[in-house]
């Protein structure tokens, strides 16, 4: 075996090791986009189509792209939901193990740091990002992320370096294809597509027709989604457009003044992981900034080198002007992440004055990174939240399961109610946006929707969540409509809607 199979392999194990750690039996749909790829799965396994089959009507899916839960059906049709809801998280784990090592056999093999750079620290800079507590905490749940990270790294195997038995159009189609993948996986995999044929139009400079031949799979992929989304936008209640709809929807609602508005906390979540140690302020700052500079610059000295530094260009630039907090499609990432920065560190080693600066920035993103590390490993910080959560649901569950057939559930969670319940479920807490401000519901537009989706019984499952402020609205607006009928302890209740 060659020195980057071994590393791969080397990862891949370690991967594997830690990502156990994370296996749990918590319910599916905690996470609540979870709860959505099981569904989308059952749908499918059960002959449904691609339906929200949770929601009264079961309206068609327009929000994720279909090839996770296609992915799961298998599972969910085959086995009980229990067994099939952990069957699928091996199946996550395997494929983040998976991805792991494809992305330190690739680093190795390429040099993708550079010659003069150790062949050990690209191998240890993707097992490390492996082990990183979000990142285990991620692939645990029903997430897509392992699945796209395998589909990404492949992609920029065959873009980068592919298999000599393929000729050069096949090997660009294959490229091409398996972006494409990443894009019927998640949506924000168009930047996969667009790094591998920019890198092959700009960087190997091949013949167009070559270019083409990857960029067809991605475009006809592209265009299969967005005519989809755009034959069912009217499916599901303009009430649930930003969860349930395209995301379209989000830049109706959003405009294009929004757009941008993520972009400062967009370092966030790295920060959050390597410089969380040292003390708010200028010395974090002083850290802070040479350390983002360092990986923007390792972006560019990757994006000649590889497809995945245009593809990581192209991500980033994407979460920048994206509305939603960044946290969880990083983690997706991680490891590339990691190569960037080692990548723009090792080309700025050349130039002597930078020894010193490079070394401690280097020691201070390490000894943060593995502070975070230790102390997530001490507490158990990989099961994250979602050992809680089900244990809350596990005990309103039972007494969901004796409403009658008919009843429609408004609650938190509304996959994972119906999953276990078998009552329909809709979501409780409405929100939109004007412009980048969050907008949620009044008590007559909440009422109006309750009214149109039929909803007969209403769960507050937490009393400090979200549901909670505008279900107090609702009860001030309406003190006659909503009728308690079930309690449990922490002022948790069920409520019946008085017709």
């Amino acid at each position: 075996m060659t020195a980057a199979g071994r590393a791969g392999v080397a990862v891949a194990l370690g991967a594997l090791a830690a990502g156990a750690l994370a296996l749990n039996d918590s319910l599916v749909g905690v996470f609540y986009d979870d709860g959505l790829y099981a569904v989308l799965a059952r749908s499918l396994a059960s002959g449904h189509g691609y339906a929200y089959l949770h929601l009264p009507g079961a309206p068609a899916a327009t929000h994720f792209p279909p090839l996770y839960p296609l992915i799961l059906t298998p599972l969910f049709g085959l086995l009980p939901l229990g067994a099939a809801v952990m069957a699928a998280k091996i199946l996550n784990l395997s494929l983040a193990a998976a991805a792991a090592g494809l992305v330190a056999w690739h680093a190795v093999r390429t040099d993708l740091l550079g010659p003069a750079v150790p062949r050990w620290i690209a191998p240890a800079i993707v097992l490390a990002a492996a082990l990183a507590i979000p990142v285990l905490v991620v692939q645990s749940v029903l997430f897509a992320e392992p699945l796209f990270a395998a589909l990404l790294a492949i992609s920029v195997v065959i873009g980068d370096r592919p298999p000599a038995r393929l000729s050069p159009a096949g090997a660009a189609v294959a490229a091409g294809v398996v972006a494409a993948l990443t894009l019927l996986t998640r949506t924000i995999g168009i930047a996969v597509g667009a790094g591998v044929v920019g890198f092959l139009l700009l960087m190997r400079r091949v013949p167009a027709r070559r270019a083409l031949a990857a960029a067809t799979p991605v475009l006809l992929a592209s265009l299969g989604w967005a005519w989809w989304t755009l034959a069912h936008r009217r499916a599901v209640d303009p009430a649930l457009a930003i969860n349930y709809g395209s995301y379209g929807e989000v830049l109706r609602q959003t405009g294009l003044g929004a757009l941008g508005s993520s972009i400062l906390d967009l370092p966030r979540p790295l920060a959050a992981i390597t410089l969380s140690w040292l003390p708010a302020g200028a010395i974090h700052w002083l850290f802070a900034v040479p350390a983002l500079g360092v990986g923007l610059y390792g972006l560019a000295v990757l994006a000649q080198r590889s497809c995945i530094g245009l593809a990581l260009a192209g991500y980033l630039a994407i979460l920048a002007v994206w509305p939603f907090p960044p946290d969880r499609f990083l983690w997706g990432v991680l490891p590339w992440l990691g190569m960037a920065w080692a990548a723009g560190a090792a080309a700025l080693w050349r130039h002597a004055r930078l020894h010193l600066p490079l070394l401690v920035l280097a020691g201070v993103l390490v000894v943060g990174f593995a502070s975070y590390e230790v102390a997530g490993f001490a507490h158990h910080g990989y099961t994250g939240p979602a050992g809680d959560i089900s244990a809350n649901f596990r005990e309103v569950l039972p007494d969901l399961g004796q409403l009658p057939p008919t009843a429609v559930v408004a609650t938190d969670d509304e996959a994972l109610v119906w999953l276990y319940s078998h009552r329909t479920a809709v979501p409780f807490y409405l929100y939109g946006y004007r412009g980048a401000r969050v907008v949620e519901a009044g008590p007559t537009e909440q009422r109006a929707y309750l009214e149109r989706q039929g909803v007969t019984h209403v769960l507050l499952a937490s009393p400090q969540s979200a549901s909670a402020r505008e279900l107090r609205g609702l009860i001030a607006a309406y003190p006659s409509w909503l009728v308690p009928v079930h309690g449990w302890p922490d002022a948790r209740w069920l409520y019946a809607v008085r017709p």
